[in-house]
């Protein structure tokens, strides 16, 4: 006997195949198969550098994940039970697809070889087995790229695993509270696996975490995200399992997580289904009543004929309209973006100016022998500064051309911008301001100096008094030779301090002409990624959308070909239908308990 939501997605299928949309009964079917798997698939997702490959790492107690500064996860990392620990590297055409090769690897030179690996573009995930009561009920763990990666290959893993997610655990850490972009991305994981607990990680070496814990539990409630938020310290955890302190595993959080996994995950299999049914059908049915209605609503005006005529030359215009808006809003797409990723390089290029402006301004006075740490400071400031306000002006500047490009479809849709691009590194990929030579005047050299100098005051005024009877050393000649020293000794100071600014203003300079060229080839990759992400997203909604004008011209057609007896009929079979899919809608409804959002129609 299968389960009730089986048989719920099986009549989905059907009648997305009564109704000629084969690419929605494919979906369901994809769907329909991983439901029958009995592996539960948790994917750990979140912004780069938050903390999701320790977090499994702890979860598991096992160093299984790759960590650190110059560590990152490029393709999904699942982790699993096994008998005896065993790692290998999966390829093949797609990460949801049958691996077309599976390479096994000793698990310690699994990072190294997925670094290795990764430029050959058909690696799409890591296998790891390790034995742990955790994962011995089929629960898989499944460490992701970072979502935000400037690389689109890393999201697009990320995206394809979520797909196949029973659940996901939405990693956040502690110093700071949910962005506006992890809120987004959050709600869009949610329209494919309504499955969430949020995982604030780092709380460690977050003094105020209880009280981010609270704003953000604010945040998810004012998002109307109702998901679980669970503060957690890896760090505490995995010290805790060295040393065996059962009060600081306590005070790391884990404990909870971990029960939190077991009875709403592990324990609530059947619940966890039901709701991710709930979400893939219900989109579905949406897509597929919108002709019906609409061929039911021509089918039942008083003026007859006449109205279906109206229809049908209606969807004609709405078909011709979207094909002509789809040409238009590629050229928009590409002209803006283009356009856009020349006003940020040259905002950037303007910022430095001003600052470089600023340093030469500083250096006209300032000695860099006083205060060069300072300086160093200030000016990674500034830098940084710099690249925040030229990001935040791309991504603010692209959600308008996001708004722009909507206009040419009569839908309106939230999701529009990609994931939060925004590197943590800016500066760290920028190599270290060389600090310039500063050279030293010491008291010897002073001495030197003025003796030099007063050299030629002595004989100058010496001989010019010995003409008056005078000794060549008199206190004239010396008085003169103490003068011409001390000038020496200032002419050599302002000239080595000399040397010095223009040492520093050259450095400076180096730096900044670095961090722009390669902040500047961040904006453009991140402009391309931008565009990439829009283009794939209007072009999937075009698609969508021509589908349904298709199949409701299909249904205008066939009424205005249609005898008044046929006419008849054909309603009374739209009506049916109709009536079959809000009763479908309404199990729908029933699997997800209710929280599935209204039809718009009544049965």
């Amino acid at each position: 006997m299968s389960a009730p939501w089986l048989d719920v997605l099986d009549d989905t299928i059907r009648a997305c195949a009564a109704h000629n949309r084969p690419d929605l009964a494919e979906r369901l079917r994809e769907k329909r198969a991983r439901q029958l798997d009995p592996k539960l698939r948790v994917l750990v997702i979140g912004e780069p550098g938050q903390g999701k490959s320790q977090l499994v790492n702890a979860m598991v107690n096992a160093p299984v994940c790759p960590v650190g500064d110059d560590a990152t996860t490029t393709v999904p990392t699942f982790v699993q039970h096994a008998e005896t620990p065993s790692a290998a590297l999966v390829r093949g055409a797609s990460i949801a697809n049958t691996p077309t090769e599976r390479i096994p690897v000793p698990i310690d030179q699994l990072a190294s070889r997925v670094s290795e690996d990764h430029g050959g573009g058909d690696l799409v995930r890591a296998e790891i087995g390790i034995p742990r009561a955790l994962l011995d009920s089929g629960l898989v763990l499944i460490d992701t790229p970072g979502v935000g990666d400037l690389r689109p290959a890393h999201t697009a893993s990320t995206f394809a695993a979520l797909l196949q997610a029973d659940a996901v655990l939405m990693v956040s850490d502690a110093t700071a509270e949910l962005t506006g972009s992890e809120l987004e991305l959050l709600k869009q994981v949610m329209t494919s696996c309504p499955n969430v607990i949020v995982v604030l990680t780092k709380i460690d070496i977050a003094a105020q975490w209880r009280r981010v814990v609270e704003r953000n539990r604010a945040h998810l409630a004012r998002a109307g995200v109702a998901a679980k938020l669970i503060p957690v310290s890896a760090a505490l955890r995995l010290r805790a399992a060295k040393t065996g302190d059962k009060a600081l595993n306590a005070e790391s959080g884990f404990p909870e997580l971990l029960a939190c996994v077991r009875q709403d995950i592990v324990a609530a299999a059947d619940l966890l289904a039901r709701r991710t049914v709930a979400v893939t059908a219900a989109s579905a049915i949406k897509q597929l009543v919108a002709p019906v209605r609409e061929e039911l609503t021509a089918r039942g005006s008083k003026k007859g004929p006449e109205n279906t005529i109206a229809a049908l030359n209606e969807a004609q215009r709405r078909i011709d309209e979207l094909r002509r808006r789809s040409a238009r809003w590629q050229t928009v797409l590409a002209d803006e973006m283009a356009d856009l990723v020349s006003d940020i390089e040259y905002d950037l290029r303007d910022r430095t100016r001003k600052i470089m402006r600023e340093v030469d301004k500083t250096f006209e006075t300032a000695d860099p022998a006083l205060g060069w740490e300072q300086f160093e400071s200030w000016l990674e400031d500034n830098l940084t500064e710099a690249a925040t306000t030229n990001f935040a002006w791309l991504l603010d500047r692209s959600g308008w051309v996001a708004e722009k490009v909507a206009k040419s479809f009569p839908v309106v849709r939230d999701d529009l911008l990609p994931e939060s691009i925004f590197p943590d590194d800016v500066l760290d990929r920028v190599s270290p301001m060389e600090k310039p030579v500063i050279e030293k005047f010491n008291v010897m050299q002073k001495a030197f100096t003025g003796l030099k100098g007063s050299y030629g005051g002595v004989l100058m005024f010496g001989l010019a008094t010995s003409l008056a009877g005078m000794p060549l050393i008199n206190a004239i000649s010396l008085g003169a030779g103490a003068l011409f020293g001390g000038k020496s000794i200032i002419d050599e100071s302002d000239q080595r301090l000399r040397r010095r600014q223009a040492a520093a203003k050259a450095a400076a300079a180096r730096h900044v002409d670095d961090f722009f060229i390669k902040f500047s080839k961040d904006c453009r990759d991140a402009g391309r990624h931008i565009q990439r992400s829009l283009r794939n997203h209007f072009s999937t909604l075009a698609e969508e959308l021509q589908e349904t004008l298709l199949e409701s011209a299909r249904s205008a057609r066939r009424a205005v070909q249609d005898d008044n007896s046929e006419r008849e009929r054909r309603s009374l079979e739209a009506k049916r239908e109709l009536d079959h899919l809000v009763a479908l809608y309404q199990r729908v409804q029933a699997l997800a308990g209710g929280q599935a959002p209204p039809l718009g129609i009544s049965a």
